[in-house]
């Protein structure tokens, strides 16, 4: 606005909340606004003149974005999808592979620990599968079949997260599966079949999935 005449919009929050925020490049709060313009004279409103699209306001730079700005995920929201993707693939991979072998129950749960369920010991890992897959025996489980509902929370956890995480974050997410399968020798025909299944919920192609197993089962344990 110049002079004694302009024309500045006029803003109405509709709803406060977290976001991503562009230009702090960090989790801030937001206001989500909409408004009209006005002619102003000296700075009053005088008259209405047309909206304005809608708008996300930065409470902390002031800045404002557009409202895709709001699809981006918060970083406190993004380390919990990562913190459950973890657990649910080590809970795949094991239930895929048998809960007999005691190396495979120590590298499942050194994996969860480490994702950030740190109290999380071997009885609470058991009675998860047997709550998900309505098992509790020690021998492997196909996931198309008795493990169904441990394929649902796959789907459930990895889907929404991957379009969020670059392909070596989702790489990784495969390969601390396979440590899991390969903690008490080689891959079974089920854990392999687990593994391409977290692989498809991560949209990576199955021959990538392919070569990051035999990778990681061609490197030192």
């Amino acid at each position: 606005m110049t002079g004694l005449w302009g024309v500045r919009p006029r803003w109405r929050t509709d709803v406060l909340g977290d976001f991503f925020c562009p230009g702090c490049g960090g989790d801030r709060n937001y206001r989500r606004q909409h408004g009209r313009r006005w002619l102003r004279l000296f700075g009053t409103p005088l008259v209405p003149v047309g909206p304005v699209v809608g708008s996300v306001q930065c409470t902390s730079c002031h800045g404002r974005y557009g409202m895709e700005t709001l699809e981006q995920v918060t970083c406190v929201r993004l380390a919990s999808m990562l913190r459950d993707a973890q657990y649910t693939v080590t809970l795949a991979v094991l239930a895929a592979g048998g809960t007999s072998g005691r190396a495979a129950r120590e590298a499942a749960c050194t994996t969860i620990r480490e994702a950030g369920f740190e109290d999380c010991g071997e009885a609470q890992i058991l009675a998860a599968l047997a709550a998900l897959t309505g098992l509790s025996g020690e021998g492997p489980l196909d996931l198309d079949g008795h493990g169904s509902g441990l394929t649902i929370e796959l789907h459930a956890a990895l889907e929404p997260l991957a379009p969020h995480l670059a392909q070596q974050g989702r790489e990784r997410l495969v390969l601390q599966g396979a440590s899991v399968a390969l903690a008490d020798g080689r891959y079974l025909p089920q854990e392999r079949a687990a593994l391409a299944a977290v692989g498809r919920c991560l949209k990576l192609g199955e021959d990538r999935v392919g070569e990051l197993l035999d990778a990681a089962a061609g490197a030192p344990h």
